[in-house]
């Protein structure tokens, strides 16, 4: 499936989203401010001197890598960050961090129930490159999937794949960070990991079947981790923190489309006017940055920091839980409801709006007892549970 294909309505085949840069810069430069804000001011100053060669990911312009130009510490060949820049952290806080989660991961659900907000503080500080393999499985839950399916993906690994989705998949493989080591060789075990992964996905889920989105997601996965864990904490983010983003008809992204817009009318009015005037709707910018989780939009070592957040706390956002009624015309005063057939008002819904707010804050997801029940999408607390 088309993640830019015909489930967005009126988007031009051929439409680039490089002739729209000139306009959305000020959006760009809204997120970018919004997550510095979130994750700390260290994310912009551990960027800075940094060109965002690192990023460049699926579809890029550049033809290939030279065979002489050097992989920087990401795996890039050609990008400028072989070395630590000027604001990158010394040595000794990098030791200091690590061995504080080494501290955390070895009692991690004691961790989890006692200090989460500690975990959730280190997360925003950004996890040590060193352990992101360690964390990133046990933030999302991924570890708990694998230990209680043994040999699954083994048996959807070695299993021959549905001849639709091999084609489709096959066919994309060389446009994931074409710029990286590991994704350079088309019989490389990056791009052969790659093509086991998301064939495994297909039978895992064969209603859901492929979406493109999910080839950098599992590409940024695979940087780090062994392709069985890759494959479990895919299955996390396509079905926890992200339900309804990578299905035929991309429910939840139209609806997240509408939250942001109503965002960008409040706080960026201008950029909100113009961008109608020229007519550019959220639907044609907004999907590469959600349905790839910014892997493919901003400089390597941000996505990094992005990820470490999102897999710790998920899709919610406190802030906008406590205005949604203002921002979102589907959360004033309703909500979607699983257990409804139609906008459920919130005084006439079973609904716990005690963890974390609205669909349009954070997401909804229906309990084991079959009530519909508003949760945070994903989130490192979810996944124990």
């Amino acid at each position: 499936m088309g993640w830019m294909g015909a489930q967005v309505p009126g988007r031009p085949e051929a439409a680039s989203h490089t002739g729209f840069l000139h306009i959305l810069q000020p959006v760009v430069a809204w997120v970018w401010g919004t997550m510095a804000q979130a994750l700390g001011e260290d994310l912009v100053q551990t960027s800075e001197g940094q060109d965002d060669s690192s990023s460049l990911g699926s579809d890029s312009e550049l033809s290939g890598p030279s065979p002489y130009r050097q992989a920087d510490r990401y795996g890039f060949i050609g990008g400028s960050s072989a070395e630590p820049g000027p604001g990158h952290p010394p040595a000794d806080l990098i030791r200091q961090r690590e061995m504080k989660w080494v501290e955390m991961t070895s009692h991690w659900e004691k961790t989890m129930s006692r200090r989460y907000k500690k975990v959730k503080m280190q997360c925003r500080k950004g996890i040590p490159s060193a352990l992101r393999a360690r964390c990133w499985p046990l933030l999302c839950g991924a570890h708990v999937c694998q230990q209680n399916s043994p040999g699954t993906y083994q048996e959807l690994a070695e299993a021959p794949g549905d001849p639709q989705w091999m084609e489709t998949i096959s066919r994309d493989l060389h446009r994931q960070f074409p710029l990286h080591e590991m994704f350079v060789s088309p019989q490389g075990h990056g791009q052969q990991g790659l093509l086991q992964v998301l064939k495994a996905y297909t039978l895992h889920r064969p209603e859901q079947g492929y979406c493109q989105a999910q080839g950098p997601v599992a590409a940024v996965l695979l940087m780090h981790l062994p392709p069985e864990e890759a494959f479990w904490c895919l299955v996390q983010i396509c079905e926890v923190y992200l339900p309804g983003y990578y299905g035929p008809h991309m429910e939840a992204v139209q609806l997240d489309a509408e939250v942001f817009t109503a965002l960008l009318r409040r706080l960026l009015p201008r950029v909100h006017k113009h961008l109608q005037q020229v007519g550019v709707g959220p639907l044609l910018y907004l999907p590469e940055w959600f349905l790839c989780l910014f892997a493919r939009s901003l400089p390597f070592p941000t996505v990094l920091r992005v990820w470490d957040a999102f897999l710790s706390e998920g899709t919610s956002c406190r802030d906008a839980e406590s205005r949604c009624g203002e921002l979102c015309p589907l959360a004033a005063g309703t909500l979607l409801c699983p257990e409804a057939s139609a906008p459920t008002s919130r005084s006439h819904c079973h609904c716990s709006w005690s963890e974390s707010g609205c669909r349009a804050a954070g997401g909804w997801k229906a309990s084991g007892g079959g009530q519909g029940q508003v949760q945070n999408r994903g989130g490192a607390r979810s996944a124990l549970h």
